[in-house]
C-alpha cells in the first residue's frame, strides 16, 4: 500500500484533510487510528461516516506489517523481524537514544559483496505505507526521534515511496528533517530530487573506497560515478541543507584500510562539510572479508582526525545477537545457518558480529 491509497480510502468515507491529519498522527504514534487527543475524544471530532468507515481501513493498515520476532542486544538495540502482509519479511532496528533504522525493499539489487541483504537480490519494493508502518510498530515499543533509511534495500531504487514516507514522517510524524537520514550508494536521481523536497533529509553516502575500480568490485551494481565526483555532489547537498553529509566506510581488512587509502581520504574529505563513519566489518561464516584489529581501527581514526577529517567509529548495532542487516531475514528463510548461534552459546563465546548492509 502507498500512502496515497491510504489517504484516498479515508477521503472516500468522508474524511477531510483535518481528519486525515489526525489519523496520520495517531498512526505514527503507534496508537489506534481513531484515537482521540488529550483534549478531545474521537467521537466528538470525527463525522459519523468516518467513525463507521474507519474499522475496515484500520484492519487493513494493521495487516501491512507485524512483528514476527524481536531480538534484544546488550548495546540497547532491538532488532525486529517484520512480516509483511504478503508473507515477505524485512528488518527494522530500534537503536539506542531514540533512533530507528527502517527497510525500503525486500532484498536489494546493488549486490554489495560484503552485505547479506544483497545476496538474495531484489524481491520487491516496499510501498510508502509499509515503510511508515515500521515506524508505527516501533513506536509501540519505544519513542522514536530519528529515522534512518539504512535497512534492507537501496532507497534510491524505491525513490518515490521513500520520499513520500519521509514527507509524512517529517510533518505528521513530528521528526525533524535532520533526523531523517537517507542512505544511498550514490544514485544521480538522489541529488536531483532531494533538494526539491519539502522535507529535505540528511544524507548518508556509502563510499567505502576512494578507488573507482575497487568500488565497482565492492558495489557491483552501483552507478559508475567516481568517488571524487560523489563527494562533490554530496558536498553541494550538504551545503544546501546546512547539515553535514555522512560518508559510510565499511572497514575491510587488507582491502580498504591501507595508509594509501587513508591519505586519499584526507585529500578527498579535508575541508568538506562532512563526517566519516568508519564501520568495522563484522564477518559471517563463508565470507571472504575480515574486520581490521581494534588497534588498527583506532590508529586510522587518530590519523584521519589529525589530518583534518572528522571521523567516528560506528559498530553496527546488535552484534551479540547475529542480527546484522539482512541476517534475521536470512535465517528465517533458511539462507544462513541459525544453528551457529546455539553452538556459540554452548561454547560460551559471542557470535561473530554481523556485516553491514
Amino acid at each position: 500500500m502507498r500512502l496515497q491509497e491510504f489517504h484516498q480510502s479515508l477521503a472516500a468515507i468522508g474524511a477531510l484533510p483535518c481528519h486525515i491529519g489526525r489519523i496520520n498522527r495517531a498512526w505514527l504514534k503507534g496508537l489506534p487510528l481513531d484515537a482521540g487527543t488529550r483534549y478531545q475524544k474521537s467521537e466528538n471530532y470525527f463525522p459519523l461516516s468516518v467513525r463507521n468507515g474507519l474499522p475496515p481501513i484500520a484492519e487493513r493498515v494493521d495487516k501491512l506489517a507485524r512483528i514476527q520476532s524481536q531480538h534484544e542486544a546488550a548495546d540497547g538495540s532491538l532488532r525486529l523481524l517484520v512480516a509483511l502482509n504478503d508473507g515477505q519479511m524485512v528488518e527494522s532496528v530500534l537503536l539506542p537514544r531514540g533512533g530507528l533504522c527502517v527497510s525500503s525493499q525486500v532484498g536489494c539489487a546493488v549486490g554489495c559483496t560484503f552485505c547479506m541483504t544483497g545476496k538474495s537480490g531484489l524481491l520487491r519494493q516496499l510501498g510508502s505505507a509499509e515503510i511508515v508502518a515500521q515506524v508505527a510498530l516501533a513506536r509501540r515499543i519505544r519513542p522514536v526521534k530519528k529515522v534512518v533509511f539504512m535497512g534492507m534495500g537501496e532507497p534510491a531504487h524505491n525513490l518515490d515511496n521513500v520520499l513520500d514516507a519521509i514527507d509524512l514522517l517529517g510533518s505528521d510524524g513530528n521528526i525533524g528533517h535532520k533526523n531523517l537520514v537517507f542512505s544511498t550508494v550514490g544514485d544521480p536521481r538522489v541529488f536531483e530530487r532531494l533538494p526539491q523536497q519539502r522535507i529535505k533529509p540528511a544524507l548518508a553516502l556509502s563510499l567505502h573506497t576512494t578507488r573507482a575500480e575497487l568500488r565497482a568490485q565492492l558495489l557491483p551494481r552501483a552507478p559508475r560515478i567516481a568517488p571524487a565526483e560523489l563527494v562533490e555532489l554530496g558536498e553541494a547537498y550538504a551545503r544546501s541543507v546546512d547539515y553535514p553529509i555522512q560518508y559510510q566506510w565499511t572497514l575491510l581488512a587488507g582491502v580498504n584500510d591501507s595508509r594509501d587509502e587513508m591519505d586519499a581520504l584526507v585529500r578527498l574529505l579535508r575541508g568538506k562539510y562532512a563526517v566519516l563513519n568508519l564501520i568495522p566489518y563484522n564477518s559471517v561464516e563463508g565470507d571472504g572479508f575480515q574486520r581490521p584489529a581494534g588497534e588498527a581501527i583506532d590508529a586510522m581514526k587518530r590519523y584521519l582526525h589529525g589530518h583534518g577529517v572528522l571521523t567516528k567509529v560506528r559498530d553496527s548495532a546488535g552484534q551479540d545477537i547475529d542480527g546484522g542487516c539482512g541476517q534475521l531475514r536470512a535465517r528465517a528463510v533458511g539462507v544462513i545457518d541459525s544453528s551457529r548461534l546455539a553452538r556459540r552459546a554452548r561454547a560460551g563465546q559471542p557470535d561473530p558480529a554481523p556485516p553491514q548492509g
